[in-house]
C-alpha cells in the first residue's frame, strides 16, 4: 500500500516538511485535507488526515495517496483534470484504506486546484461524519426555532392569563354563593398551573449563565442523591466514572438540571422494575477524543451517560423527544429533556438518545479545554 521508493519525494528525515508552516492552518479543521502535487505524491496532511488514516504525516510524505483508496483511478483522472486546467473541483466517492482496520472508510472526496502550480487540495470527508454532521445542524436549528417558538408563545400567554386570574379574583369578590366561587376557584388554580408552565418554558432565557470551574462527577453525584433520595427502593444507581477528567469551565447548575432531568426521566420509565427490584441507571463518564460538533474539532470532550434498563423510548416519539411538551409518559409535561438539551448546548455541547427495549442510553458530550 505504499508508493515505491522511486515514486516517494526525496525528503530528509532531519530536516522539517517544508509545507509545515505554509498549510498549519490545515491543522484546525476537523476534515481530513491533504495537499498532494501533480502526481499524487503527498506535500502535507492535517491532523485529521492522520487520525483518520491512523499514520503520521511524516510517515505519509511522499507517499502517492492513491494507494490508501481501493481505486486509485479516480484521484489520478482528477489530477490530469487539475493538470489541465478542466475543473476549479472535482467530487466523487470513494472507499478508503486505514493502518490497522479491516473495514474501509466511505468517503466524500473533494479535489481542488491551489493557488500554487503543481499542488492540488484534497479534502475527504467522511460519509458518516458528513450525516451526523448535517443531523447536529438540524438539532441546532430545530432547538434555535424551538426556543424561539417558545419564547414568543410563553410571552403571548403570560399577559392574558393574569388578566383572566385577575377577573377571577375580582368576580369572586364580588360573589355570594359558595357553590358559585367553586368556579372561580378553578379558573384561578388553572391560571397558576398554567403560570407555573409559563416560567418554567421561559426559565433557560431568563437565568444568567453562570460560569465556573465543574466537576462532572461531583455533579453526578448531587443527582445521584436527588434520584435515590426521591426512589429510595427497588432502584441501583451504578457509579462508573473515569476519574482522569478534568474540571472545566461551565455552569454547575445548569449542568446538574440538565443531567437530573434525564436521570428523572429515566427512573420514572423504571416503575415496573423498581417494582420488581431490579431497576438499574449507571452514570457513566468516559473521555472522547478526536470529537467533532457541528465543524469544530475538538482533541477531548467529556461523554456522560445516562443508561437505565427500562423498556425504552417508544417508537412514535424517538425522533421527537427533545421537542418541547412531547411526553412518553401519562402526566408528563415534555419539558424536562428539551431544557437538558437547552443547558448542553449552552455549553457548546449535545446529547444523543439511542434506545431500545431494556437498554437506553443518552449522551451528553461537552468539549474541553
Amino acid at each position: 500500500m505504499k508508493a515505491s521508493a522511486s515514486g516517494r519525494l526525496n525528503a530528509s528525515s532531519n530536516k522539517p516538511n517544508p509545507w509545515s508552516l505554509r498549510f498549519q492552518a490545515f491543522d484546525l479543521l476537523a476534515t481530513p485535507v491533504a495537499v498532494i502535487n501533480g502526481r499524487g505524491l503527498v506535500l502535507f496532511v492535517n491532523a485529521a488526515l492522520e487520525d483518520t488514516i491512523g499514520l503520521s504525516r511524516r510517515t505519509l510524505q511522499g507517499l502517492h495517496l492513491g494507494e490508501y483508496f481501493t481505486d486509485k483511478k479516480p484521484l489520478e483522472i482528477a489530477l490530469e483534470g487539475a493538470r489541465s486546467n478542466e475543473f476549479a473541483a472535482l467530487r466523487y466517492e470513494a472507499s478508503l484504506q486505514r493502518a490497522n482496520h479491516d473495514e474501509l472508510l466511505p468517503v466524500h472526496v473533494i479535489v481542488a486546484q491551489s493557488d500554487q502550480a503543481d499542488e492540488v487540495i484534497v479534502e475527504l470527508l467522511p460519509i458518516e461524519q458528513q450525516t451526523r454532521q448535517e443531523r447536529e445542524e438540524r438539532i441546532v436549528d430545530q432547538a434555535q426555532a424551538n426556543k424561539e417558538l417558545i419564547r414568543n408563545l410563553a410571552h403571548e400567554i403570560k399577559n392574558p392569563l393574569g388578566g383572566i386570574r385577575g377577573a377571577a379574583q375580582l368576580l369572586e369578590m364580588e360573589l355570594d354563593s359558595k357553590d358559585l366561587t367553586e368556579y372561580t376557584q378553578v379558573i384561578i388554580r388553572e391560571a397558576d398551573r398554567l403560570q407555573t408552565l409559563v416560567d418554567r418554558l421561559l426559565a433557560p432565557h431568563r437565568k444568567p449563565h453562570v460560569v465556573g470551574d465543574v466537576n462532572m462527577h461531583e455533579v453526578c453525584e448531587r443527582v445521584r442523591s436527588l434520584i435515590l433520595a426521591e426512589f429510595p427502593k427497588g432502584l441501583k444507581v451504578v457509579r462508573d466514572y473515569d476519574i482522569s477528567i478534568p474540571e472545566f469551565r461551565g455552569d454547575r447548575e445548569q449542568l446538574i438540571q440538565a443531567v437530573l432531568n434525564i436521570a428523572h426521566n429515566a427512573a420514572q420509565a423504571l416503575t415496573d422494575r423498581r417494582a420488581e427490584g431490579d431497576a438499574e441507571l449507571t452514570l457513566r463518564t468516559r473521555i472522547a477524543r478526536q470529537v467533532t460538533f457541528g465543524k469544530q474539532r475538538y482533541r477531548l470532550a467529556l461523554e456522560l451517560h445516562v443508561i437505565d434498563n427500562g423498556p425504552g423510548v417508544p417508537d412514535s416519539i424517538k425522533d421527537r423527544i427533545f421537542f418541547p411538551l412531547i411526553s412518553g409518559r401519562e402526566g408528563g409535561s415534555g419539558l424536562g429533556l428539551t431544557l437538558a438539551q437547552t443547558f448542553v448546548q449552552q455549553h457548546h455541547g449535545s446529547i444523543e438518545c439511542d434506545s431500545m427495549p431494556g437498554r437506553t442510553d443518552f449522551k451528553i458530550l461537552i468539549p474541553l479545554p
